[in-house]
């Protein structure tokens, strides 16, 4: 029996090599090579002589047609999504721990299902009767939503070409596997492989998959970078833990605008759609207060007024603190120069603090 043989693949780029670097040749980054076991078979999505041969065609003769979209609530979330989930889209959703993404996705899964057909809801980190606590507590029982607890990825997308369903929703995609590769779930080269086959499987089929990604502590998706360009859409779900409302922001939208977001309360039947975002911001706010304004900032096609907060504290130290939440470090550091310089306020001797009220981020 021969020695296992070791690879080192970067996390970010894919870039692989059999000796460790601190820093990758292929992109730069630095500690994003991890070690994994090189299989003996070479899984490539696709070959093996399966699917359909296709000839090259003019574009011109390609038909057209428009997509049609499933209506999740015909609000917030459809708007986030440029009207709906297309048939076919490979739909990522990423968040921190116990940010609310099992709760938008089965409730997304009730509601497609009770218009469009069947869905299959896929669970590998919680068991059935887990799963079933919460859509009781959702009020989102329906026959009509299967559930299946599987890590296994064949056994997945078998009972999906099986059932045909309109949605299927994977829980995550840090806990499939492929058989056929002997390195650990949740790795560089297991997500990049099952994310590039559940995309085949999307595409051939037309079912819309829709992914939970989970991000690391600076915030991004865990897993290679080539996961977000295989999607067709990269979702994000922000919050604060100590406030009730929770922000569904596009950052990549093959089908539509990546500028706009949707607001949520977390309430105890689940995520309940904000049409008045302003008034949920500013609900809070001290009349009379110094140091507190409202600015209006553009989030895609509508304006939205939030609570600016801003504290100046004289420094006993040498170097004065410059803290911002929710806006652009760099752009605060430009006004506060442009205050010193054109305006006359003397800042250099102070602590500045920046906040946004309620946790938003803003780039305006």
């Amino acid at each position: 029996m021969g020695k296992n043989k070791f690879v080192y693949v970067c996390r970010e780029c894919g870039y692989d090599t059999v000796k460790w670097f601190g820093q990758c040749p292929g992109c730069g980054a630095w500690n994003s090579l991890d070690e994994e076991l090189i299989s003996k078979k070479s899984i490539i999505p696709g070959s093996g002589g399966e699917g359909t041969f296709r000839k090259p065609q003019p574009i011109t003769q390609v038909q057209g047609k428009e997509n049609d979209r499933f209506s999740i609530d015909g609000g917030e979330l459809d708007g986030v999504l440029g009207g709906g989930i297309v048939p076919g889209s490979l739909v990522l959703v990423g968040g921190e721990p116990g940010i609310g993404k099992s709760t938008l996705l089965m409730q997304v899964a009730f509601n497609v299902g009770t218009k469009y057909g069947k869905t299959l809801y896929v669970s590998g980190e919680e068991s059935a009767h887990q799963v079933r606590l919460r859509a009781e507590r959702l009020n989102a029982l329906s026959p009509e939503v299967l559930l299946l607890t599987e890590n296994n990825l064949h056994q997945i997308i078998g009972y999906a070409e099986a059932i045909k369903p309109a949605l299927l929703v994977i829980d995550s995609i840090q806990t499939v596997f492929m058989s056929e590769m002997s390195s650990a779930p949740g790795s560089v080269s297991q997500v990049r492989q099952c994310a590039a086959e559940l995309m085949r499987f999307a595409k051939q089929n037309n079912i819309a998959v829709v992914l939970v990604g989970h991000v690391t502590k600076e915030g991004t998706l865990a897993g290679p970078r080539v996961l977000e360009h295989i999607v067709d859409t990269v979702l994000y779900f922000e919050g604060e833990r100590h406030h009730s409302f929770r922000i569904l922001r596009a950052v990549k939208n093959r089908f539509g605008s990546t500028n706009e977001i949707a607001v949520f309360d977390m309430q105890n039947r689940g995520l309940v759609p904000v049409t008045n975002p302003s008034q949920l911001f500013l609900g809070q706010r001290p009349q009379g207060v110094s140091g507190s304004v409202v600015a209006s900032a553009m989030q895609g096609n509508r304006p939205i007024l939030l609570e600016v907060q801003a504290l100046a504290s004289t420094t006993p130290y040498g170097n004065p603190r410059r803290l911002a939440s929710g806006v652009d470090f760099n752009r605060v550091l430009i006004i506060l120069a442009v205050l010193e310089k054109v305006v006359g306020m003397h800042v250099s001797g102070q602590d500045i603090y920046i906040n946004i009220a309620g946790g938003i981020k803003v780039d305006d």
